[in-house]
């Protein structure tokens, strides 16, 4: 299997929301890929609930729905009912995450954790059998537009190292500072699902930047 692309919606134009979420349907892009802020795990407000129902209802692709939020736990059944398809907590914001992991596979969801970029993937060990997707954080979470850090090469390999190490299914996810000039090393380095969210939506084609990130 190739690589998997999930543009960010988050970069997409919410005056405009339906244009863009058919435009990833008509793309060659795989997911949509789904920021929630709430403005106290990270410093910024995204979007909810009704959101995610109005993408559901046209999206023609799964919804990859990425919880920035306080205590996940909590609303793991209303995103599921909301259209979620897969569902990322951060282990930085899950004090049980066994349980909430569980919960997630249980409501019928993808279940996956999200690594902020100064926490090391060994914190994975006792789970990462458990997971179908890890997304590392190569931005800091809460903003769009950020500097890729360089450090994210050395995770992915890490991370690799663990899920070859204890026979996991799990894919890697990357998400943040994604271009045409570092997707192809992110995919050498392990990477198996790209989120871009200003490298397409910031482009005059986002067709054809969606079908470039899928060629890298």
């Amino acid at each position: 299997m190739g690589h998997l692309v999930a543009p960010s919606m988050l970069s997409a134009n919410f005056g405009n929301l339906q244009s863009d979420v058919e435009l990833v349907n008509n793309s060659n892009a795989d997911w949509f890929h789904l920021d929630i802020m709430d403005g106290v795990f990270v410093p910024n407000i995204s979007f909810g609930i009704p959101i995610i129902k109005a993408i559901k209802a046209i999206a023609k692709k799964p919804l990859d729905v990425h919880l920035m939020i306080v205590q996940p736990e909590r609303y793991i059944r209303e995103f599921k009912n909301a259209g979620a398809d897969i569902l990322t907590i951060h282990y930085e914001a899950s004090t049980h995450l066994h349980r909430s992991i569980s919960e997630i596979k249980n409501e019928g969801m993808k279940a996956g954790v999200v690594l902020n970029p100064h926490t090391p993937v060994n914190v994975l060990e006792d789970i990462i059998s458990d997971l179908d997707l890890v997304l590392i954080m190569s931005v800091n979470p809460g903003f769009g537009g950020q500097m890729f850090i360089q450090n994210t090469y050395n995770k992915i390999s890490k991370l690799k190292d663990l899920i070859t190490k204890t026979n996991s299914k799990a894919l890697i996810e990357i998400d943040g500072g994604v271009t045409l000039e570092n997707a192809s090393m992110l995919v050498n380095r392990g990477a198996d699902i790209l989120v871009a969210g200003n490298t397409v939506f910031r482009s005059p084609n986002p067709i054809s930047i969606i079908q470039k990130l899928k060629q890298a």
